[in-house]
């Protein structure tokens, strides 16, 4: 039987710690490590969180390059609603709702909401590897060098799981979040669908 000592117990966590792309917080990687579960990623539980219109902060400001080639920044999307998903390939949960959001994104596609990943920790390589593997056919930004997208949506609904879906409305504010696996599209269908009947 192996005995941890407090300050092996310590490292163990700094170690998966540093192995995440973002997380919660050591308290949620902690309970995940003591859970026993091995995987190495805060997944989140799934949960979603609505902001009402009065409450939200002020507009996200980003310019990133993307996984195809070029950069979009949000003078690109202003006016739109549209949604972001953080993820990278290796993340077992993003690899299980990548069919569901390219569902969505080509269904809502001719009404005008864009998806945009957010590649937190690949290169463009495997993140194209990735689009290809499973039809994703959105483009990503590239956010792992100095996670300066992933700063721009930190504040009341940031992305602290992996994987993290934002619904941003015209205003370029967040509107929904879904924090951890995306378990029903009819929730973010449904998010999709009121960010956009809101008054302009």
């Amino acid at each position: 039987m192996t005995i941890l000592t407090a300050s092996r117990v310590a490292a163990l966590v700094v170690g998966a710690l540093a192995l995440t792309g973002c997380s919660t917080g050591a308290d949620d990687l902690a309970a995940q490590y003591r859970a026993g579960t091995g995987q190495g990623y805060i997944s989140g539980d799934g949960a979603y969180t609505v902001v009402d219109e009065r409450d939200r902060g002020e507009p996200v400001v980003f310019s990133a390059t993307l996984d195809t080639g070029g950069t979009i920044s949000t003078d690109d999307l202003a006016g739109q609603v549209y949604v972001v998903n953080f993820w990278y390939a290796s993340c077992p949960p993003c690899r299980v709702e990548a069919p569901d959001l390219e569902s969505l994104a080509q269904e809502f596609r001719d009404v005008g909401v864009p998806f945009i990943g957010v590649n937190i920790r690949d290169t463009v390589a495997v993140s194209r590897t990735f689009a290809d593997e499973f039809g994703v056919s959105y483009s990503s930004i590239i956010d792992v060098n100095d996670g300066g997208v992933r700063l721009a949506f930190a504040g009341e609904v940031a992305p602290n799981a992996v994987p993290t879906t934002l619904v941003v409305d015209r205003q370029g504010r967040v509107a929904a979040r879904i924090s951890g696996l995306l378990t029903e599209p009819s929730t973010l269908r449904a998010m999709i669908n009121d960010t956009l009947a809101e008054a302009n």
